[in-house]
């Protein structure tokens, strides 16, 4: 088996269940700018990627739009959807127990660094985390491949050293593309079975306890 020396962990659907807030921002953003209200696909759709994917893929909108419908929906998670997640059972134990079995662990999310932060401080998260990464407000780490490079440079990483864990296609793709070996865990938000085998990572696992098997011999 190959040894890796960094967990890079996604946050939303990974780490935390995070939707009720996601939606509500979703629905509030769209109803600001006058758009149709998302329909229940749309929603579940809408979590894992970016703000910007979201608005542009999924609800047709064209960059300056999507770029206004973004800064609403952020204003609006910072005031409520921040607060409205919890942890996966089991998620700070996983931590604790692949930190003290030496792995460094970083964090790479889509969500904007900020939040991402405040969450993973309120859930006890950080205390395991030796980096962590989200996208900028400003634009900066658009993608998930951004983001995972960002994630390994502040961890002193090289991309054969890390695992990627996440739970959608965005994950495994992000990771391919920076020559991440990625592991998608079937606790999330995908949008079917059939994504998880879609996406091609190198590993699939059933959940926390699979993952911890993999890696703690």
């Amino acid at each position: 088996m190959k040894k890796y020396k960094y967990i890079l962990f996604d946050l939303d659907g990974t780490l935390i269940y995070s939707h009720p807030g996601i939606y509500a921002c979703f629905y509030y953003a769209l109803k600001e700018i006058g758009w149709q209200p998302p329909t229940a696909e749309q929603l579940k759709l809408c979590i894992g990627p970016s703000l910007m994917y979201s608005f542009q893929n999924y609800y047709g909108m064209d960059e300056a739009t999507a770029w206004k419908a973004t800064q609403i929906y952020r204003e609006e998670y910072g005031r409520t959807g921040v607060l409205q997640n919890e942890p996966i059972p089991g998620a700070l134990e996983l931590l604790k127990d692949l930190n003290k079995a030496g792995y460094k662990l970083a964090m790479a999310t889509s969500k904007p660094e900020k939040y991402a932060r405040q969450i993973a401080d309120r859930f006890g998260f950080s205390a395991y985390f030796c980096a962590q990464t989200g996208c900028g407000f400003d634009g900066s780490f658009p993608t998930k491949a951004s983001v995972i490079e960002e994630a390994m440079k502040r961890a002193g990483a090289s991309a054969d050293e890390c695992l990627m864990v996440g739970d959608r296609k965005h994950d495994s793709e992000g990771a391919k593309e920076m020559g991440v070996d990625c592991a998608l865990l079937k606790i999330g938000y995908a949008e079917s079975e059939d994504e998880y085998e879609k996406a091609n990572p190198e590993f699939i696992f059933e959940g926390f306890e699979e993952l911890k098997a993999f890696l703690i011999k």
